[in-house]
């Protein structure tokens, strides 16, 4: 009785009491069953080793590795419709309304800057009657999301996991609940994951959701967006501004405060001051106020700016990209005693692990955690390893690469200068620098205002780079490697050593001598300086 009593107060008093180095060891003795390690209704036999809620990234690598490991494994997804009524398949926001759509429609939008580009490289082209439809772009790009979504489902079966399509909620710590077609169904876990990630946020003012999208609808939506304003400056807003100016609509953003929150700040108005050459506009400062629908079907949109003066427009499209907030209220967690963060309902689970010692969380729901599909799906990858293949290998969640794909990308790894600074001190980071010229802008005299890439580190010694941020052509493609180099303590002199490759843009990296407290012009003198 004393066991069960302690197990309560692990879950319902919000103390975790068994520390995770404790639950791996009564864990393993266990792991060849699927009776409950703590002691949960006398021992009673549980139905599956894993029940995994949510089918996006994180979810479904964690449910392959475990089944690959020899577990039993269920994984429940049901997407709830968008308020204009989106749905789509298995596989996650990345698969479906993320990171692959997006990336497409930028790739769609980088070609269409490509044929003008051409006709100065000797292509006997008419650019200017050259025209882009939207209908032909959406099928390509749904018809490619549904395969991959078939393919996922395959793959489950292949795999032997359960795939049921419901959404789960908890009914206590062992159980979770769903409704499918078939009827309520109930499934008990020795150990549940929380893999549902998150779904956009809508402002509370009126018409927002009668009137107003979100990238869950943009990628999907059956008529060309028109002129749209995009409310939101993070990097899901200033993409879609991107991609929808660059396939010739007119775009314009409200920013809230800053650009890209949570990024380094120059690197974040240096993409600001690159969109906006390109005919992207900004209202800096500004939330919107209420959304109307006029007479002719389009969009009234009146916003206030921090001196309480408004302004209107009308558009076509107004796609909202205020954040996202994790869908955990949605399953009941608090029968499982789940506790969430009080600011935004996520879940802080050191090493993947909730106050409730078998209930893990993976991806989006993570609180303080990079929101990010490659960090989701190796941390689901390195807990079903920890949890049924005996690893100790925990996730770390620093230095992890990635890239906003605006028209001019942005990569970075590591640190912000201004994180660098809070961190060690501004008196220790020194900031190498550099302006840099694409080969192939050349030609069709492309600016290059904006090529710019900046290296932090520490001052002493052989200079630890704690921060590499690069913005141009293929900065995902650029980073990736740098990222690798990161996780190997790289140095500046190690990378001041490093012959790059002549000519490409990475190069840069390994090219760099400029500090910003030099005062040097960190301008090139030629593409070979």
């Amino acid at each position: 009785m004393a066991s069960v009593l302690c197990f309560k107060n692990v879950i319902f008093g919000g103390v975790r009491k068994i520390k995770n180095t404790s639950f791996l060891l009564f864990k393993q003795a266990s792991i060849q069953s699927r009776t409950c390690p703590f002691s949960c209704g006398g021992g009673a036999n549980t139905e599956y080793d894993l029940v995994v809620v949510g089918g996006g990234s994180g979810g479904l690598a964690a449910a392959k590795e475990a089944t690959a490991l020899g577990a039993k494994v269920a994984v429940l997804d049901y997407v709830t419709p968008t308020p204009i009524g989106t749905k789509w398949g298995l596989g996650g926001t990345c698969v479906n309304v993320g990171c692959i759509p997006k990336k497409l429609m930028h790739q769609a939008a980088l070609l269409g800057e490509a044929i003008h580009d051409a006709k100065t490289y000797g292509w006997e082209l008419e650019p200017d009657n050259i025209h882009h439809s939207w209908e032909s772009l959406k099928d390509a790009v749904q018809g490619h999301i549904k395969s991959v979504n078939w393919v996922t489902r395959v793959e489950l079966r292949d795999k032997k996991v359960e795939y049921i399509n419901g959404q789960g909620k908890f009914l206590d710590p062992y159980t979770i609940t769903t409704q499918t077609k078939q009827g309520e169904r109930r499934l008990t876990a020795k150990y549940f994951l929380i893999a549902v990630g998150g779904r956009p946020r809508y402002p509370d003012i009126p018409g927002a959701l009668e009137y107003g999208i979100t990238s869950d609808d943009i990628f999907s939506l059956s008529k060309p967006p028109g002129k749209t304003v995009i409310v939101g400056a993070g990097y899901i807003g200033l993409e879609c501004a991107g991609f929808l100016r660059g396939l010739g609509y007119e775009a314009t953003v409200l920013v809230r405060s800053i650009p890209l929150r949570g990024f380094d700040q120059q690197m974040a108005n240096l993409i600001v001051a690159e969109m906006e050459d390109k005919g992207v506009k900004f209202e800096h400062r500004c939330i919107p106020k209420s959304v109307q629908k006029t007479d002719d079907g389009r969009l009234h949109v009146v916003w206030q700016n921090d001196k309480k003066e408004e302004f209107s427009d009308i558009f076509d499209t107004v796609l909202f990209a205020i954040g996202r907030r994790a869908l955990t209220k949605e399953l009941d967690i608090e029968k499982a005693g789940v506790e969430v963060a009080p600011d935004n309902e996520k879940i802080d689970a050191p090493n993947e692990q909730t106050n409730v010692p078998h209930i893990f969380a993976v991806g989006d729901v993570l609180y303080k955690k990079p929101e990010l599909t490659p960090v989701a799906i190796h941390a689901g990858r390195l807990l079903a390893r920890r949890l049924f293949g005996g690893s100790t290998t925990p996730m770390d969640y620093e230095n992890v690469a990635t890239t906003v794909f605006t028209p001019l990308e942005y990569g970075v790894v590591g640190l912000s200068e201004e994180k660098a600074i809070e961190r060690y001190g501004e008196d220790n980071i020194e900031v190498y620098h550099a302006y840099y010229k694409p080969t192939e802008f050349f030609i069709p005299q492309k600016s290059i205002v904006h090529c710019y890439l900046k290296v932090v580190a520490l001052r002493e010694g052989d200079q630890k780079v704690l921060g590499m941020h690069f913005i141009g052509p293929q900065a995902g493609e650029v980073i990736q490697g740098f990222a690798a180099a990161m996780k190997c303590n790289l140095t500046v002199t190690a990378l001041m050593s490093t012959v790059g490759i002549h000519p490409t843009i990475a190069e840069e990296f390994t090219r760099i001598n400029i500090t910003k407290r030099s005062g040097k012009d960190p301008n090139p003198a030629s593409c070979c300086s």
